[in-house]
């Protein structure tokens, strides 16, 4: 029989805020958590940059320095920074703080998609800006893409296995179903999963203009008039552990990871091809159990992006056919932009809030029907739900795909 996996514990940190509560409180008011972002790199007026983003704008260290000392994040980068605070607030929800389970029956899978930017971005500054002949010392230790998942077991104190996968923005939909497949077989009794990214740099907000890929104004996934996604930043951490290891502590049990599902497109390194997000969501739905004519919630990859919306809509449709009009559709990078390597934990963790307490957010920034983008979403305001199953896509550059599925307890 296959090993049940339990959800004990949740964080994140975002644009939307820092906190579970306060993040899921911001959704169903309809909140956003995108602002306008002006910046400089180097403190160079030559190197301004700029626009809506959904950046962090307050990080609060002081319940995680109260617990680990002071220089807790001392020396680390945003993106590992944001991973310790979410999983902290996790880890604290899961009662697994200082638990002798944190040692050898733990380990840590993490998503990221490219690490240090902040650090790389520094380094560089200091050597072709202000010409100096060497950087930090600890450049390396800081933007190597490992270092959140490193800096975790140091303050967890786990002594499994700590790793990073990095699949562009399916890594932490990746992280998520490693970490279940690890307890299924038996590797660990509990997991710490999800990603992080900090890419809101001077070099990564050119880079993502060259590709042509955001918005000047605002991410409106399926909808008519959309022109791109809005870069966002932070982390979402969830502890995974086995059913009975969460009972026999008597844990809350927040929801349950019953399957996963990936696959990659073998077409191009950024343009996506719908046959592999099919085979994704069909392999999540045969490992879940659930019957594709079972009606879920639907957390989209939705980018807002107008070739990836178009074929994530057509794979949901080719998937549940007339069946698709019995499901509901969100898309929060609406809300919270794109977190790249941390966008698929904070949308799984969103969706199973939706389906535990019966509410879906809105799709923001609708400006009217697509036809090729035709889908059961949920707009306007907050809507009322009652689905036992949550399907989330994570789709990515490179073909990459990952779709998790959990459960309402």
């Amino acid at each position: 029989m296959t090993v049940r996996i339990a959800i004990t514990g949740m964080g994140c940190i975002s644009g939307l805020g820092q906190g579970v509560e306060p993040t899921w409180d911001r959704l169903i008011a309809g909140g956003s958590g995108v602002r306008t972002l002006s910046r400089q790199f180097s403190d160079n007026p030559a190197y301004s940059y700029g626009g809506p983003a959904a950046y962090v704008e307050n990080m609060d260290e002081t319940v995680l320095q109260a617990h680990f000392g002071p220089k807790a994040l001392a020396h680390v980068d945003p993106f590992s920074a944001y991973a310790s605070i979410a999983t902290f607030e996790a880890v604290r929800q899961a009662g697994l703080l200082d638990h002798p389970a944190l040692g050898d029956r733990t380990v840590i899978v993490y998503g990221v998609g490219s690490g240090g930017n902040t650090t790389i971005e520094e380094g560089y500054g200091r050597l072709f800006d202000k010409k100096a002949t060497t950087v930090h010392p600890l450049t390396i230790p800081k933007f190597m893409v490992s270092a959140a998942a490193s800096h975790m077991s140091i303050l967890f104190g786990v002594k499994g296995m700590a790793f990073t996968i990095a699949s562009a923005c399916a890594s932490s939909g990746h992280a998520i179903s490693e970490g279940m497949h690890l307890l299924r077989a038996g590797r660990a009794k509990v997991a710490i999963v999800g990603g992080a990214e900090a890419p809101i740099t001077y070099g990564g907000w050119a880079s993502w203009k060259a590709v042509r890929a955001m918005s000047p104004v605002a991410c409106r996934p399926f909808s008519s008039g959309r022109d791109g996604m809005i870069l966002g930043e932070g982390a979402a951490s969830l502890v995974l552990e086995t059913w009975d290891h969460a009972t026999a502590r008597g844990a809350q049990i927040l929801g349950e990871l019953v399957g996963a599902g990936a696959s990659s497109d073998a077409f191009h390194i950024t343009q996506p091809q719908g046959d592999g997000a099919v085979t994704a969501i069909r392999a999540a739905h045969a490992d879940a159990g659930v019957p594709i004519d079972a009606p879920v919630l639907i957390s989209a990859h939705g980018t807002g992006t107008e070739m990836n919306d178009r074929t994530e809509a057509w794979a949901m449709r080719t998937v549940y056919g007339e069946g698709l009009s019995a499901n509901r559709v969100i898309a929060t990078k609406s809300a919270h932009g794109h977190l790249m390597g941390g966008a698929g934990a904070i949308e799984f963790m969103i969706g199973v809030l939706a389906i535990q307490r019966g509410l879906a957010p809105p799709v923001l920034n609708y400006l009217g029907v697509d036809p090729e983008c035709a889908a059961p979403l949920v707009l306007g305001d907050t809507q009322a739900i009652d689905y036992e199953y949550l399907v989330s896509n994570s789709f990515a550059f490179g073909g990459a795909n990952s779709v998790l599925i959990a459960k309402r307890v």
